[in-house]
């Protein structure tokens, strides 16, 4: 067992870590959950912690008002990748990272992207230390944006792409990676979001049932491929423990 601590945000009940959970915990990590679904607000530093991870959420990177926790939540991204603490910032995560960075978030010319899709790898992520063995490969992922980073951080390196986000894995310097797609959630994650917005899915012309089948037809392949991935990130975790 490390003594490795790794902060993460949860910005609601229904985007937690999931398949993330087992993978980080089995490998020694402890987590510390913080958020509007705790008892514990976002802390203003990452002092006492050797990793950070921020979920998706429903809201945009700047709706500050309706999460007001969100400006402290973009300084622990900007604070992680100064410090080189480990840092992974997922959908919503990432769309904070890149602001707090200085990139740019929009709403997705080509449409939000909902259910099983195919993510490409470029080469790269050859060397990566999460990604590196998926270079040059490409890989299915549950999506559920409509907003994209379509300009990252000064610096950043892209990973991954799919055919409707051009950025969908980022690198910002050696420990700080954000990803669009959910790599934590399997057909269950994706069950729930279906029924939560019914009529958005019906606006896409997309029929729930059909799109939690998608992946639960996935999610052996998902499983292996992603959560080897967080099993990845304590590794990282773990070898730079302060």
């Amino acid at each position: 067992m490390s003594d490795a601590r790794v902060l993460v945000v949860v910005h609601q009940a229904d985007a937690g870590l999931g398949l993330f959970m087992s993978s980080l915990t089995e490998s020694g990590v402890e987590l510390d959950r913080v958020g509007p679904t705790s008892d514990k607000p976002v802390p203003d530093t990452l002092d006492g912690y050797d990793g950070l991870i921020v979920l998706g959420g429903s809201m945009g990177p700047t709706d500050d008002e309706q999460a007001p926790w969100l400006p402290s939540t973009r300084a622990l991204l900007a604070a992680g990748v100064e410090q080189q603490v480990p840092t992974l910032g997922i959908c919503l995560g990432a769309q904070l990272m890149a602001t707090a960075l200085g990139g740019h978030v929009r709403t997705n010319p080509e449409g939000p992207e909902v259910g099983l899709q195919s993510v490409a790898f470029s080469r790269e992520a050859a060397g990566d230390p999460l990604f590196g063995e998926l270079s040059d490969s490409t890989v299915p992922a549950v999506q559920w944006h409509w907003l994209e980073a379509d300009q990252l951080p000064e610096g950043a390196t892209l990973l991954a792409s799919s055919a409707g986000c051009q950025n969908q894995a980022f690198r910002v310097g050696p420990r700080a990676w954000g990803v669009q797609f959910h790599p934590e959630a399997l057909s269950q994650t994706a069950s729930d979001w279906a029924a939560d917005d019914p009529q958005g899915l019906a606006e896409l012309n997309l029929v729930a049932d059909e799109v939690v089948e998608r992946v639960r037809a996935a999610d052996p392949e998902l499983n292996k491929t992603w959560s080897g991935m967080a099993s990845r990130f304590a590794e990282v975790v773990i070898g730079g423990a302060r």
